[in-house]
């Protein structure tokens, strides 16, 4: 199995999130959310890769629901953080910037971060599943980490980013936000 990086030492754990926002906050767009939460992922990191932004349409979510942006990215952490306590940084974060929970499924939200792989582990908890479950099907998560780290396999595939990508139908409308 490919690792998303071959330069990393077992001093660290390789964390694959993909971001998404379809929801203002004040006077931020979710773009500039995006960008910012990008940032503040970086303040927890090692070291980092990020990908570009993209716009994709709302999949599954309530009638009127506006466009998202997405994208993704590469973190280090150290070796001594878990997969959970990851989560629980990546949940204060999207508190941070205004998430509020509950209510319907699939909301419009000012930020969503969801944790697509660690350290090519698998998991099956109440609160976290390793991979993500739905990370293979999803254009909108694949694009981006496509970009970032191509060749990786999540735990339990047999094919690349980049390979699960070209397998998806062409009916999810995810472009390159210019």
């Amino acid at each position: 199995m490919n690792s998303p990086s071959n330069t990393t030492s077992s001093a660290v754990k390789i964390a694959l999130v993909s971001l998404g926002s379809n929801l203002a906050l004040g006077d931020r767009s979710p773009e500039e959310l995006v960008l910012s939460a990008m940032d503040r992922l970086r303040q927890i990191s090692i070291d980092s890769r990020g990908s570009s932004l993209y716009v994709s349409e709302p999949q599954d979510c309530p009638p009127g629901s506006a466009d998202f942006i997405n994208a993704a990215m590469e973190l280090q952490v150290e070796a001594s953080t878990t997969a959970l306590d990851l989560l629980a940084l990546l949940q204060q974060i999207e508190t941070e910037f205004g998430r509020q929970r509950g209510g319907e499924r699939n909301q419009a939200r000012t930020l969503d971060v969801d944790l697509i792989s660690y350290d090519n582990q698998t998991l099956e908890s109440t609160v976290l599943t390793l991979p993500h479950p739905r990370a293979a099907q999803r254009k909108f998560v694949l694009m981006p980490l496509a970009q970032i780290s191509p060749t990786t396999i999540l735990p339990g595939q047999s094919a690349s980013m980049i390979q699960l990508l070209g397998s998806l139908p062409d009916q999810d409308n995810v472009q390159l936000l210019a």
